[in-house]
C-alpha cells in the first residue's frame, strides 16, 4: 500500500485503488481536501452509513479518500500505518488455538529432554550431549520463534523495529544451531558405526561439548553476518508502521543457500548412507553369528546392538528433519509467484513443527527417556542422590 507519494490522485484512479484494496466506494465526484464532511456534496462521506472515517491525502493537491480507521494498525499515524491482516474469524481462532497448543507442547516436551539429559549422570554421553543441544534449539523454537511468527502473521507488529530485529536474529541463530546439531549427530553415528574401535577415544564428552559450543558460536557469527545491514539500521525495509520485514540481498541469499542448505544436507545424506550400509552388514553378520572383517573382535555384540539401535533412532530423527526442512527451502527458492500463500504457510509451520516431533521420537524409541519422564513428573528427581539413578 503506497504511502506519502508526491502525486495528485484523481477521482477515477482513487476509486480504482480503493476498490483494489478492498474498500467499498459508492461514488467520488471530485478530490476533496477537507477532513470534515461537505454538506452540499451528495457524495459526501456522511452518506456512507455505518462507517468510521478518516482522511488520507496524497500530494500537494491533497486528494482525500475515506477509509475505515479500524482497518489500520495505527489510525493516529494515517498515511504511514499498515493495514491490519485480515482473515475469516473461524480460521483466525482455529489457527491461534492449534499453533498455541503446538508451541506449548514443544516447550514442555523439549524441557523434559533438557532436564533428563542434564540431571541424570548416566545420560552424560557424547550422543546425548548432542541431543541436548538440539533440544535447546527446539525449546527456543517453541518459546520464541513459533509464537513470534504467529504474532507477526496474524497481528500488527507493535513491538518496534528493535524487537523485530531481535526476533529475526534469534530465529536465524536457532535454525543454524539446529542444522549444526544434526550434522554433528550424523558425524557421531558415522564414527560409532563405521569405526567402533576408535569411537571412545575420538569422541569424548569434552570434545563433544567443545563442538557444541563452537556450533552455537558459529550460528551467532553467521547470523550477525547475514543480518548485518539490519543490525546497523533496524527497520530499514519496513514500508509502514506495524510491519516486521527483513530483506536478504541476492548475494547473501546465494551464500545462505550453500552454507545452510546444500552443504549440511549433503554431509548428512552422505554420512547416513555410509552408516546405513555398514549397519546392515553388521546386523546380518550378528544374526548369522559370523565374524566379519568389519566387525571388530574386541567389541561385544551387546555394544554393537546398542550402537545399531542408536543409529536407527537417530536415522529416523534425521529423516524427519529432512522431510520438514527441505520443503521449506524449496518454497523459499520457488518464490511467491509459483506457490500459493496457504501452501507456503503450511510448509513454513511444518518446518517449525519438527521441533515438536523430535521429543516424540525419543519417547518412541528410547526407554531411558520414558523412565526419566516418569521420574520427573513424579518429582522423584527432587530427592537427594536422584542424579545417580540407574536410568539405562
Amino acid at each position: 500500500m503506497p504511502h506519502g507519494r508526491n502525486s495528485c490522485v484523481g477521482t477515477a484512479a482513487a476509486t480504482r485503488y480503493l476498490r483494489k484494496e478492498g474498500y467499498m466506494v459508492e461514488h467520488i465526484t471530485r478530490p476533496r481536501c477537507s477532513s470534515s464532511p461537505d454538506d452540499d456534496d451528495p457524495a459526501s462521506d456522511q452518506n456512507l452509513p455505518g462507517r468510521q472515517q478518516h482522511t488520507i491525502c496524497s500530494g500537494s493537491c491533497q486528494s482525500c479518500s475515506s477509509l475505515k480507521m479500524e482497518e489500520l494498525c495505527f489510525p493516529q499515524l494515517l498515511n504511514t500505518s499498515c493495514r491490519k491482516p485480515t482473515s475469516p474469524w473461524a480460521n483466525f481462532v482455529l489457527l491461534n488455538i492449534v499453533l498455541c497448543f503446538i508451541s506449548l507442547l514443544t516447550v514442555a516436551l523439549n524441557l523434559l529432554v533438557i532436564i533428563s539429559v542434564s540431571h541424570f549422570r548416566q545420560l552424560h554421553t557424547p550422543t546425548n550431549i548432542l541431543l541436548l543441544s538440539l533440544a535447546v534449539s527446539d525449546f527456543l523454537v517453541g518459546l520464541l520463534a513459533l509464537p513470534g511468527e504467529v504474532f507477526r502473521k496474524i497481528y500488527c507488529w507493535f513491538l518496534g523495529d528493535l524487537m523485530c530485529l531481535f526476533y529475526y536474529y534469534v530465529s536465524t541463530i536457532i535454525v543454524c544451531s539446529s542444522i549444526g546439531s544434526m550434522v554433528l549427530i550424523s558425524v557421531d553415528r558415522y564414527v560409532a558405526i563405521c569405526d567402533p574401535l576408535h569411537y571412545t577415544t575420538r569422541v569424548t564428552v569434552k570434545r563433544v561439548k567443545l563442538c557444541v559450543c563452537l556450533c552455537w558460536l558459529c550460528a551467532v557469527s553467521y547470523s550477525s553476518l547475514l543480518l548485518k545491514d539490519d543490525l546497523t539500521q533496524p527497520g530499514r525495509y519496513n514500508s509502514c508502521h506495524g510491519e516486521c520485514v527483513i530483506v536478504i540481498n541476492h548475494i547473501a541469499g546465494v551464500v545462505d543457500l550453500v552454507v545452510s542448505v546444500i552443504v549440511p544436507i549433503s554431509v548428512i545424506v552422505v554420512l547416513y548412507m555410509r552408516v546405513f550400509v555398514v549397519a546392515v552388514s553388521q546386523a546380518r553378520a550378528m544374526r548369522s553369528h559370523i565374524t566379519a572383517v568389519t566387525l571388530q573382535l574386541s567389541v561385544n555384540q551387546q555394544t554393537k546392538k546398542s550402537e545399531l539401535k542408536a543409529a536407527r533412532t537417530l536415522g529416523v530423527l534425521v529423516i524427519v528433519f529432512l522431510i520438514c526442512f527441505c520443503p521449506f527451502y524449496c518454497v523459499a527458492l520457488a518464490g511467491d509467484a509459483l506457490v500459493s500463500s496457504s501452501s507456503a504457510s503450511f510448509v513454513f509451520y511444518l518446518f517449525y513443527f519438527n521441533s515438536c516431533f523430535n521429543p516424540l521420537i525419543y519417547a518412541l524409541f528410547y526407554s531411558w527417556f520414558r523412565k526419566a519422564v516418569k521420574l520427573i513428573v513424579s518429582l522423584q528427581i527432587l530427592q537427594p542422590g536422584s542424579c545417580k539413578t540407574n536410568i539405562l
